[in-house]
């Protein structure tokens, strides 16, 4: 029992007899955070801080998932969702905040013509592969990136558990960055592909041409193109990463960024297309539930208002650049890299002949936990975040970075972890 971490121990016990995994999410379970180095439950948020319930203040590098866009309790956002609190949260028929909410995401995105809401992003994603099998009467359909939990897409991975054998024949997985990849599905299943879906960027940047490339393959074979933007809608750009990279798809799928941590996931895409809502089935109690759309409308205005993004590149730049010199200093850049865009990067971790790579991200953990930085090896930016948070992450990079140089170097790494080593989950990106 970690005296640091007790409340949270104690707390994962007991959720464990009523919970499987003891959380809603694997992210957020003992599969991701070492038992006996980490928080488990949060109490509460504050701009770029969060609280666990053992008292400790961190500041935030993984805001749910990169759910957090603004910060937390937004004051902007908490008083849009008061005020329509007050009216209601769900009723016998639509609220008029579902069109002003679809015209503001009609307004920002480049592909959006019409839109319909779902609740998490696995809605979106399974809604918009629905859409293009209607679209083109086919069946098999091409992933690349993470697209949410629901058979069509996890069924392709090896957390398939219960997925029917028929279902995981009908996805097929391609390469980011490698065209050929994609070519040959469409060789091997001519006339047989409805659909291309693809998260525009996650680990790597697209090499040139790539989604351009994408693009032009999918539609030579009658097929729909859809952009997977849960991450990189409204961080990237204002209209996400089609607006970003100047390649826009057929249609679009959105979620964590757009209402700021309020349930709220969108489908967007051409007119033709999204018709195709009146007659597949893609319905939900929750589906206008006004409060998410109205924290979605008080964070669309406010990315427009205050420039967001171009802050998030900012601060992302900063972090990149900063720790990119603290691992050569350390002489880690065999062991540690970092990519990804400015908003949303990546720590990736190798292996060495001693140490796996999951040995080394739980040291690494298991340190900044300790100097009140909560991050698991991606920073996801967030407008909240100040320049004394940014130099804070620098300075616990720079000891940690230092501290782990000294245990590989001196094979001491096992001697300073004080939990069991996380172990591989599935991996669905880089």
């Amino acid at each position: 029992m970690s005296k640091r971490y007790e409340n949270s121990q104690n707390m994962l016990e007991r959720a464990q007899k009523s919970i499987p995994l003891g959380a809603q999410t694997y992210s957020k379970s003992i599969t991701q955070f070492p038992f006996g180095a980490s928080p488990y439950f949060a109490s509460h948020g504050e701009g770029a801080y969060l609280y666990d319930i053992d008292g400790n203040k961190y500041i935030d590098f993984i805001n749910a998932q990169a759910a957090i866009t603004l910060g937390y309790n937004d004051n902007d956002i908490n008083n849009a969702v008061i005020k329509q609190l007050q009216k209601g949260s769900i009723f016998s028929l639509s609220n008029e905040i579902e069109t002003e909410v679809a015209e503001k995401i009609i307004q920002m995105v480049p592909c959006a013509e019409m839109v319909r809401f779902g609740k998490n992003g696995s809605d979106a994603t399974a809604g918009a592969i629905r859409l293009a099998r209607a679209y083109t009467n086919r069946q098999y359909v091409a992933v690349c990136g993470y697209h949410g939990w629901q058979d069509w897409y996890i069924g392709s991975t090896t957390k398939d558990l219960g997925v029917p054998e028929k279902v995981k024949e009908l996805t097929l997985k391609f390469t980011y960055n490698d065209l050929s990849s994609l070519e040959k599905l469409f060789n091997e299943y001519p006339n047989q592909i409805a659909g291309v879906i693809l998260e525009p960027m996650n680990v790597e940047f697209p090499k040139e041409g790539f989604l351009e490339g994408v693009k032009k393959i999918t539609h030579d074979n009658g097929a729909i193109l859809i952009f997977d933007e849960m991450i990189t809608g409204f961080r990237f750009a204002n209209g996400g990463a089609q607006e970003y990279f100047n390649v826009i798809p057929d249609l679009s799928t959105f979620g964590k960024g757009v209402s700021n941590g309020y349930p709220l996931s969108v489908i967007a895409g051409k007119k033709e297309i999204m018709t195709l809502m009146e007659d597949i089935f893609f319905s939900f109690t929750y589906g206008g539930e006004t409060l998410s759309l109205a924290a979605s409308l008080a964070t669309l205005n406010k990315l427009q208002e205050k420039n967001v993004v171009t802050f998030l590149k900012e601060k992302g730049d900063f972090i990149i650049d900063s720790i990119s010199k603290i691992i050569s200093k350390y002489n880690l850049q065999e062991i540690i890299s970092i990519s990804g865009h400015p908003s949303w990067s990546f720590l990736l971790f190798k292996d060495t002949d001693k140490y796996s790579s999951f040995e080394i991200k739980t040291f690494y953990m298991q340190e900044m936990f300790k100097r009140g930085i909560l991050a698991y090896g991606t920073h996801n930016v967030t407008y909240a975040h100040s320049k004394e948070d940014l130099n804070q992450l620098i300075k616990a990079s720079e000891e940690v970075f230092w501290k782990l140089s000294e245990n590989i170097r001196n094979e001491s790494l096992l001697d300073d972890l004080e939990c069991k080593p996380l172990e591989p989950l599935f991996k669905v990106r880089g």
